[in-house]
């Protein structure tokens, strides 16, 4: 057997084995979410959400393309592939992350109607984090989900809750600090 027809049978085989590959969609999702110094409670930064209130639903978007590339089916399990946290321009009183928080971030997501919470993402921000974009490690498993919640999940009917330990000072600088949440959300079929 020739070494070309060799490369050329490897290549047919690998690609068949490749075609039981589940199809995935994969697309970034930016959500702001606000810290304010006034809304700090207990040393604890938190705000919360609706997924689906962004300019534009991006989460909404998200859901519709990969119905699209899916074939029209509703995605089977949905995941998140990465999470960064930005601290946006219009910011005030602070310039970093940093000074908003001082130790590990949460991201929860909170379904509506069930209150059911799931968790997201964490990740540590220490006192000396710059603006970012800073890596939180996604944690998220929608096969956690009963079959009620899912189906909130693919409606965009969750909150995204944000929470963490403020930061020394923050709560006395009457900051309000916009900060930037993009989640890379994948479906599978």
């Amino acid at each position: 057997m020739s070494t070309r027809f060799a490369c050329i049978a490897a290549l047919t085989i690998s690609a068949t084995a490749c075609s039981d590959d589940p199809v995935k969609y994969s697309q970034p999702v930016g959500i702001n979410l606000k810290a304010k110094s006034s809304d700090t409670t207990n040393n604890t930064v938190s705000n919360d959400k609706g997924i689906n209130t962004e300019s534009g639903n991006p989460y909404g978007a998200f859901i519709s393309a990969a119905k699209n590339e899916l074939g029209g089916a509703d995605p089977k399990v949905i995941e998140i592939e990465k999470v960064q946290l930005f601290l946006g321009g219009s910011s005030t009183n602070v310039t970093r992350l940093g000074e908003v928080f001082d130790g590990t971030v949460d991201i929860v997501f909170v379904i509506n109607d069930t209150n059911n919470s799931y968790p997201a993402a964490s990740g540590p921000v220490p006192a000396a984090t710059g603006a970012g974009p800073i890596e939180l490690d996604p944690s998220f498993n929608s096969d956690a989900l009963p079959d009620f919640d899912y189906q909130k999940l693919l409606g965009g009917g969750f909150k995204v809750v944000m929470r963490g330990p403020a930061a020394s000072g923050f709560m006395a600088k009457g900051a309000e600090a916009d900060i930037q949440a993009t989640f890379t959300f994948a479906a599978y079929e």
